[in-house]
């Protein structure tokens, strides 16, 4: 045994209380990193005050709500009460890269309180360690970063890293050296290669992923930094990354004005929509796949089919000549009858159930293909075997056909959960348009960011908070309810 290997397992594999040391010191260090990612801890202090206040045009009342020195958890308020919009992004992904260093920490502890040794011996808790130490070399590295940035954009020395970012860095990065190092005898001995071996060995398979990687680069990952604008007062003169950082000064906004009523309208439309659509999507399906003639069965999957290629501006035609006061359709047979004309465009207590009944015509259709082709793959001995044993048409379906369809059940609500507080835009805004009689029961979330963002001035800020709060409404919404399938029954679960 060489020197180096020698002091590798006299070192880091020395048992303190029990625990390895190359796997007690980054659980040590993690609560090292949590204790000093706490407000009050400096690590970005101001210098050259009044010159740097001249420097960046920070009024005197603005500086009373400033402080000398800052955390990356507080560092945002500087940008807030200064209005320094160009360093607001910097800050808000550091704040990110913060939260995330601080959530692996908290795992890393928790796994190294319940260690146990796997089957891999340690290599899932080496990796934990490995995670929150890159994450907080990253997190110290980009707030010297900060700092260089603040000192280019005001032109002097104005902002200083505390020694202790660097202290930290370093301790990082032995840590994450230890752990490599540890880490690569844990391999050799688990028979466990690392990703660079993997890349080398399948680097084609990589290669054919990278035209995908650089799709949702560009199209998905990218776009998110948009994401910073709901916590802007966007004008074009700062531009996207220059505008006055607000906080959640439009989150507020959307709380006073009419957020209550969007989540009611939104989520309600939304329930009706999954249960009552999935229920009857469901049923069709079964009806079809019952029918023994071929040729009535296609027949019957094109006509409920077709309802979803029409064009949601033909349906608000279809709706107006249907349900206008004056010459409407069912008006024109209301009073042929001898009754009084209904004010449908004057009436909100319509155009709930008007709604469900037009979705429902758009979409069952569609939704009750994916059904049919589950059914379809059923095994047909499941039901030859239900039939020797006398089981009629209606149990078969209730014993056979519906657990069968479950999982996709499951599937494509868990899906469809995802965009609960997501409405569908084109049919009210074909359907209801600009009419504000009808807002307080048509009103969802879609329409209401439209208004705002396209038809006011400079509202893109507070476009992007309602729609930021609809993506993470739903994501919530997703993860709950996943974890609750998870319980009940994994195999059912997305992740």
């Amino acid at each position: 045994m060489d020197q180096k290997k020698y002091l590798t397992c006299n070192v880091l594999y020395r048992e303190i209380q029990g625990r390895q040391a190359g796997i007690l010191f980054p659980a040590l260090l993690s609560v090292l990193f949590l204790i000093c990612a706490l407000p009050f801890i400096p690590w970005v202090s101001l210098t050259n005050i009044s010159a740097l206040f001249s420097a960046l045009s920070i009024t005197s009342e603005a500086a009373q709500n400033l402080y000398v020195s800052y955390n990356v958890v507080n560092l945002l308020s500087f940008v807030y009460y200064s209005e320094q919009g160009f360093l607001g992004l910097y800050a808000m992904i550091l704040l990110l890269l913060d939260v995330a260093a601080i959530y692996f920490h908290v795992m890393n502890i928790y796994r190294f309180a319940r260690y146990q040794k796997g089957v891999h011996g340690n290599l899932d808790l080496y990796a934990a360690g490995r995670l929150s130490m890159e994450f907080e070399m990253i997190v110290t590295a980009g707030t010297i970063g900060f700092a260089a940035y603040g000192n280019a954009k005001a032109g002097m020395k104005g902002f200083a890293t505390s020694p202790l970012v660097y202290f930290l860095f370093l301790l990082a990065l032995v840590s994450y050296l230890a752990i490599k190092v540890i880490e690569r005898e844990e391999r050799i001995r688990y028979h466990e290669h690392g990703l660079l071996k993997e890349l080398r060995k399948n680097w084609v398979l990589f290669l054919m992923l990278v035209p995908m990687f650089i799709y949702f680069l560009i199209n998905s990952y990218l776009p998110m930094l948009g994401i910073y604008l709901a916590f802007t007062n966007f004008n074009f003169r700062d531009g996207v990354w220059a505008s006055p950082f607000v906080g959640l000064q439009n989150f507020q906004y959307l709380i006073k004005a009419d957020l209550f009523k969007l989540i009611r309208n939104t989520v309600l439309y939304n329930v009706v929509f999954i249960g009552v659509g999935n229920v009857l999507q469901i049923l069709f399906a079964i009806l079809v796949s019952q029918v023994p003639k071929k040729w009535f069965k296609k027949t019957s999957q094109t006509f409920l089919f077709m309802p979803y290629f029409v064009s949601f501006v033909i349906l608000q035609v279809l709706v107006y000549n249907m349900f206008e006061y004056q010459y409407g359709v069912i008006n024109n047979i209301v009073t042929s009858l001898g009754g009084s004309r209904i004010d449908f465009y004057n009436t909100p207590s319509y155009w709930p159930v008007l709604i469900t009944i037009f979705y429902l015509w758009k979409n069952i259709g569609y939704g009750m293909v994916v059904y049919l082709a589950t059914i379809m793959g059923i095994d047909g001995e499941l039901y030859d075997a239900a039939k020797v044993d006398g089981a009629n048409a209606f149990q078969q379906i209730w014993y056979i056909t519906l657990p069968q369809i479950k999982p996709t059940f499951i599937i494509l609500l868990l899906y469809a959960l995802g965009s609960i507080m997501k409405g569908q835009f084109e049919l009210f805004y074909q359907l209801v348009g600009t009419n504000g009689v009808l807002y307080n029961v048509t009103d969802i979330f879609d329409t209401y960011v439209y208004r705002i963002a396209l038809t006011q001035p400079l509202s893109i800020g507070l476009g992007t908070a309602a729609g930021l709060f609809q993506s993470l409404f739903g994501f919530v919404v997703v993860m709950v309810t996943n974890f609750l399938v998870k319980r009940k029954n994994e195999e059912y679960a997305l992740f």
